[in-house]
């Protein structure tokens, strides 16, 4: 959420988004709008944990074209308000199928995710096969599996938290600090694509204080086990065409062991093409945007992927 002013020497979008409150649900979603040819399917971006959808600037400003595409802020994420209460991930794909009953009622969609919004993506798209016209996830391949007895813990960790005081994210004395925090997280990210996401992140205090534009929910575990032969049961639904686009220096896929090797991923999305973008770590569309956007639109064509090399 942009907060007071623009930092001196930040990205500056070339295509300004609308913007527009949608009234879903059990509350309103913030949802940025690129507009494009009315003739392609919507695109839809879905961001990350801890991201909002105005990060996906810097791909939509390095698409090959007029591509049409929108991306919501989650909910207790940026600009859309949070819940009050804990969350739980099945809100996500009620909120996706909403949200897409107001802007696509009649058309199938590309759905483009990252992370979590990845694993978002594909869930729906196994989900609701009729409502998605092709599927991209940016380093997202879901979760390790978990052991029924961890339940146990993670039930009475939860309990723990409902307990004690609600946990808050944290703040900052600037913007620059926090830009400068990000750059030293992400040592490819440029100080202009540094300060964009910082004021994307945050939300203004008092004295020129920062602090995360996040709600406070978020920081809860999510008492139920993650199990993984229940998502790859949806995944195995999915009839659109699929890319698993991976960042090569990735923090989070060497977690999943088997599952998160090419073999592993080739045996649960066996229709699926895999793609893994040279000298980037997971926030890969903030670090080499024109590239991931060239494979992108690449993929959404139709096209073969391009060769991208020398490419930021």
């Amino acid at each position: 959420m942009t907060t007071v002013g623009a930092l001196p020497g930040a990205y500056q979008p070339r295509r300004v988004p609308r913007l527009e409150s949608l009234p879903l649900r059990s509350g309103p979603l913030l949802v940025r709008h690129w507009e494009g040819d009315a003739q392609l399917p919507l695109t839809v971006l879905l961001h990350g944990f801890l991201d909002t959808g105005e990060t996906w600037q810097f791909l939509v400003d390095e698409w090959p074209g007029a591509q049409r595409c929108c991306a919501p802020d989650w909910r207790g994420f940026g600009r859309s308000a949070g819940t009050g209460a804990p969350y739980w991930f099945p809100q996500y794909f009620a909120d996706l199928d909403a949200l897409l009953e107001r802007l696509s009622p009649g058309a199938p969609v590309n759905l483009v995710g990252h992370s979590m919004g990845g694993h978002i993506a594909l869930t729906y798209a196994g989900l609701r096969p009729e409502r998605v016209e092709r599927v991209i996830s940016l380093d997202g391949p879901g979760l390790a599996r978990t052991e029924p007895a961890a339940a146990v813990q993670k039930y009475r960790r939860w309990l723990d938290q409902l307990q004690a005081p609600l946990p808050h994210f944290g703040d900052y004395p600037s913007l620059e600090v926090f830009a400068q925090v990000l750059r030293k997280r992400q040592p490819r990210l440029t100080p202009a694509r540094a300060a964009f996401v910082a004021q994307a992140w945050t939300r203004p205090l008092a004295e020129g204080r920062v602090a995360l534009a996040m709600d406070p929910w978020h920081k809860l575990i999510n008492p139920v086990n993650y199990r993984r032969d229940e998502q790859e049961a949806c995944w195995a639904q999915i009839r659109a065409p699929t890319l698993l686009l991976q960042a090569e220096l990735g923090e989070y896929r060497s977690e999943l062991g088997e599952d998160g090797t090419d073999a592993g991923l080739r045996r649960t999305f066996p229709k699926a093409q895999l793609a893994e973008l040279p000298g980037v770590s997971h926030m890969l569309h903030h670090q080499r945007p024109k590239a991931v956007a060239s494979w992108v639109a690449a993929f959404l064509e139709g096209r073969p992927l391009p060769d991208v090399t020398g490419m930021e």
